[in-house]
């Protein structure tokens, strides 16, 4: 028979299970953690005190709350002094940030995305934004968020089409510039990644099943099914884009025909409204801009896009029977232009029973989804055993 958890196992879990909540809530006071843990409190206390101590949470007492007796201890992440770097790789840009334990972004660098090794201009956005930060405090690693096919055994990213990638170790590359600061640096698909952070703190907080989808020039979606991320058995999971919808339409990039991203990726809006050339997200919020100005053509095309965008999501709906779907990406920008096509298709298409309950919406956190998505993704390692 195998031998049951020992103390100190139990010990560590629960302190990880504590740091979580703390993280997620920011603040949290000994009560609520006593309530929410199902844990005594001479447990929590022990438990908090032992946080305290490596410095990973702070303790203090809440103000005046009007109420009689003793008030509970507040416990606070260590934002300022614990932290991870972020990045987003995407097709025009990239951006990197310090992101402090609770999911608090200290710091931030943007700029155009150059043409070739995107390496530099990330260690240089690192060092920077280390050059502020206290001698005390701690770096746990960093994460990345690109719009490809990431290998979820070592984040290489196999294919990246619309950043001209093929097998690119871009987290190794990043963790060889920087040894002494970076522990660890780990690698996720931008949609995925978006969809685990509005799951955590953004739209879908009280979802268990959420679908995002994502576009920067392609399509991707973030799968959340019963409150867990749906990656596939590679980590390749979520690839709507290259779901086909129309058989005999136009050539997709992948090689195939008729994918969804033919019809609602950035190529498709631009081409409709008479744009063919022009690229990026500026060029995707003029034709939209266009619309609600009355610009026919534009008009035409966000039509054309928000209806095959409610047809791909009924499909997506019918399959994994979410809460929610969230629009991210350009697809925020269109999805707004064009909710009636896209309510329309769907209830047209979608099982009644599948349909009934779901709400579309735009992302809560906007574009730092990626960022706090990436995140997560490098503080799992210290929530999952805080004294590792």
């Amino acid at each position: 028979m195998r031998a049951g958890p020992s103390q100190e196992e139990i010990r560590r879990q629960n302190l990880g299970a504590l740091l979580r909540l703390v993280h997620m809530r920011g603040q949290i006071s000994r009560a609520e953690l006593t309530s929410e843990l199902g844990l005594n409190r001479s447990t929590i206390g022990a438990l908090t005190s032992d946080l305290t101590a490596t410095g990973l949470v702070s303790e203090e007492a809440p103000r005046e709350t009007g109420r009689a007796g003793r008030p509970s201890l507040v416990v606070r992440a260590s934002s300022e002094q614990v932290y991870v770097y972020a990045a987003n790789i995407g097709v025009d840009r990239i951006t990197a940030a310090r992101v402090g334990l609770g999911g608090v972004i200290l710091d931030r660098r943007e700029s155009t995305r150059p043409s070739g090794d995107v390496v530099p201009p990330l260690r240089s956005f690192i060092q920077s934004m280390e050059s502020k930060v206290d001698t005390d405090a701690r770096c746990f690693g960093a994460g990345i968020s690109v719009c490809g096919l990431v290998r979820r055994e070592d984040g290489m990213v196999r294919l990246g089409p619309h950043l001209g990638w093929l097998d690119q170790p871009v987290g190794i590359a990043l963790q060889e510039e920087l040894p002494d600061l970076l522990p660890s640096v780990v690698v996720g698909n931008v949609a995925d990644l978006s969809a685990l952070a509005e799951h955590t703190r953004g739209a879908g907080v009280d979802c268990s099943n959420i679908i995002y989808v994502y576009s920067d020039v392609g399509i991707g979606a973030g799968i959340i099914a019963g409150g867990r991320r749906v990656t596939g058995h590679g980590g390749y999971g979520g690839e709507v884009g290259h779901m086909v919808v129309h058989p005999n339409g136009r050539p997709c990039g992948c090689g195939s025909r008729g994918c969804w991203e033919t019809e609602v990726g950035e190529e498709a809006l631009l081409r409709l409204s008479g744009r063919t050339g022009q690229s990026g997200r500026e060029a995707v919020l003029a034709v939209v801009d266009a619309a609600v100005r009355g610009d026919a053509e534009a008009q035409a095309a966000v039509r054309h896009v928000g209806d095959w965008l409610g047809f791909g999501v009924a499909n997506l709906v019918n399959i994994f029977n979410p809460e929610l779907v969230i629009f991210g990406g350009t697809l925020r920008d269109v999805y707004l232009a064009a909710a009636a096509q896209v309510r329309s298709r769907l209830n047209h298409n979608a099982l009644a029973a599948c349909r009934e309950h779901v709400r579309l919406r735009t992302p809560q956190l906007g574009d730092d989804a990626p960022l706090l998505g990436a995140a997560e993704l490098a503080f799992e390692q210290l929530l999952a055993d805080p004294l590792g």
